[in-house]
C-alpha cells in the first residue's frame, strides 16, 4: 500500500505517472463515532474510503450531506442506503459493548473500534491502494489513550498495520463538517447504532430505546429507577 504525504487539499485529481500512464485513484479515508455519551448501548464507529475526487449525490430526499446530527432519521437513512450501495464507497463499521467500555473506558473503547474499522477498509482495499490521508473527527485517535495534553485541532499520528503498512493519520476537530469521508462515516456509524438500539428496544421493553437510543433523558431515568439496569446499560455511566 502506498501512502501520499503532503496533500494540502482534499479531492484533488490523481497525478499522471511518467509515460502518461494515470496512476491508481488514490483514497480518502473517513472515521467517526456515535455513542460515546448514551448511558446503555454500543459504540459504533465507522470508516469509509473514497476515491479523493468523488463527491455522492446530494437531493433524492437525502438534503445536503452532512454531519449526522444535522439530518433527520428518515434522510440518515436515506443516505445510508445510497450509500452503502455505492460501488465507490468501501466500507466497515466497528463496536464496542458496555462490559468492554466499562473495562476500558469510554476513550479506549472508541480508539480501540477505530483501529478496528481502519484495519478492516484497509484491508478490503488492498496492499495496492494508494491513500491520500486518513482523517479521524475530533477526540478519536488510533493509537493514543487519551488526548493530547495541548488540544489542537490538528493532530497526527503514525501507525503501523503490518511489516509494510504505515499510516499517518490525522484527527480534526469537527472533522464530521469539514471532511466528506467523515461526514459519510457519521451517517453510517450513526444509522447502524440507531438501527441496533431499536432491536434492543424489543429485547428489553419498558426502556424506550427506540426512543432516546440510550442517551440520558428524563424518561430513561425514570425507567432505570422503576425497571433496574439491563445488560446493556454501561454501569460506570451510572
Amino acid at each position: 500500500m502506498r501512502v501520499i504525504i503532503g496533500i494540502d487539499e482534499v479531492g484533488g485529481a490523481a497525478t499522471p505517472r511518467k509515460g502518461g500512464r494515470a496512476s491508481p485513484t488514490p483514497y480518502v479515508i473517513g472515521i467517526d463515532e456515535v455513542g460515546r455519551g448514551p448511558l446503555a448501548g454500543p459504540v459504533v464507529l465507522a470508516a469509509v474510503a473514497i476515491p479523493v475526487s468523488w463527491r455522492p449525490r446530494e437531493g433524492g430526499g437525502r438534503g445536503s450531506l452532512r454531519d449526522s446530527k444535522r439530518l433527520t432519521a428518515i434522510q440518515r437513512e436515506l443516505w445510508s442506503g445510497y450509500l452503502t450501495a455505492h460501488h465507490k464507497v468501501v466500507f466497515a463499521t466497528a463496536k464496542i459493548y458496555p462490559r468492554a467500555i466499562d473495562r476500558l473506558n469510554i476513550a479506549r473503547a472508541a480508539n480501540k473500534a477505530a483501529r478496528r474499522a481502519l484495519r478492516k477498509v484497509l484491508a478490503s482495499l488492498g496492499g495496492d491502494a494508494e491513500l491520500a490521508g486518513v482523517y479521524l473527527d475530533g477526540g478519536l485517535y488510533l493509537q493514543q489513550l487519551r488526548a493530547p495534553r495541548a488540544r489542537a485541532s490538528f493532530h497526527s499520528e503514525t501507525v503501523r498495520f503490518a511489516a509494510k503498512v504505515a499510516v499517518t493519520a490525522h484527527t480534526v476537530v469537527k472533522g464530521d463538517e469539514r471532511i466528506v469521508a467523515v461526514k459519510i462515516a457519521s451517517i453510517l456509524a450513526k444509522a447502524q447504532r440507531d438501527r441496533i438500539m431499536a432491536n434492543e428496544a424489543k429485547r428489553f421493553p419498558g426502556y424506550g430505546f427506540e426512543r432516546h437510543k440510550g442517551y440520558a433523558t428524563k424518561s430513561h431515568y425514570a425507567a432505570l429507577a422503576k425497571l433496574g439496569p439491563t445488560p446493556i446499560h454501561r454501569l460506570t455511566f451510572l
